[in-house]
């Protein structure tokens, strides 16, 4: 089956989506796989309507993103990258809120649920890089710590007791309220993302999809684009997802081991002299 995927590959130039699988090897969990606990996502209205919500939801992401933004791309993130390189990929189109393919050197990467680097104020629209909203929570809650063990979520969240004394950081420019730049469950993919996403796509001989479960809409969106094109799926994930029966190739393995065969295949690392 490798060597069909490979040959699929091959084809033309490949759009490339990933879901959460393909980040635990650097450490960040998925949502759907074996032995993932049950999550309680953040819903957009409870963020929106409840103070104590975002009081707990800020507490908890703010101990996530001091782990969750030391985390480094692993051997599938390099794969993808060194696809890129190559010019084989039309866009990395992720599902993921971490920033692992631009730290790995992809270039055009399409967050579909947004990223975590970044948090924008809702009242003014002014958006500041999320390390500066850490400093000021930092400094307004000296108290909080970062434990020895930290158990991330894959959207950068943990969960966190006692968050009565929290303050929420509020907009440096007008003191509005302040929402971190992912898509809440409930919260619509910007139609601007999703068109970036759709380009992708059609620009594509064949679609990767690596590390997903394929659950959620906007991927699955994306798949029925590529569908009515007839233009071959390779699909990559440890455990069964929702478009094994249409995939031109499916391989049930890992994405780091996977994805580096692809790479040495299609895009050889030149011999060293």
């Amino acid at each position: 089956m490798l060597d069909t995927a490979i040959a699929r590959l091959g084809l033309g130039p490949i759009a490339v989506i990933t879901g959460a699988g393909i980040s635990t090897d650097s450490g960040i969990p998925d949502y759907r796989g074996a032995g993932a606990p049950p999550r309680n996502p953040m819903q957009l209205d409870r963020f929106l309507a409840s103070e104590h919500a975002r009081r707990r939801y800020w507490a908890g992401s703010h101990l996530g993103w001091k782990a969750f933004s030391s985390t480094q791309p692993n051997d599938g993130h390099r794969a993808i990258a060194r696809l890129d390189a190559a010019g084989l990929v039309t866009g990395v189109i992720t599902q993921n809120v971490d920033d692992l393919h631009e730290k790995a050197g992809s270039r055009d990467v399409v967050h579909l649920h947004g990223a975590n680097a970044t948090v924008t104020c809702l009242q003014c629209a002014s958006r500041f890089p999320r390390q500066v909203v850490a400093d000021r929570i930092a400094e307004q809650n000296p108290w909080i710590t970062v434990p020895d063990s930290v158990r991330m979520n894959p959207d950068g969240d943990v969960s966190l007791d006692g968050d009565q004394d929290f303050v929420v950081p509020v907009c440096f420019v007008c003191e509005g309220m302040l929402k971190p730049d992912v898509v809440f469950f409930g919260e619509l993919v910007p139609s601007h993302v999703f068109h970036e996403a759709d380009m992708a796509v059609r620009a594509a001989s064949v679609v990767l999809v690596a590390g997903s479960s394929l659950v959620v809409n906007t991927a699955v969106r994306l798949l029925e684009i590529a569908r009515r094109r007839e233009v071959p799926i390779v699909i990559v994930n440890r455990g069964p997802t929702k478009w094994d029966k249409r995939a031109s190739a499916r391989i049930d393995a890992g994405t780091s081991e996977t994805l580096t065969a692809f790479a040495d295949a299609l895009a050889p690392l030149p011999h060293a002299s």
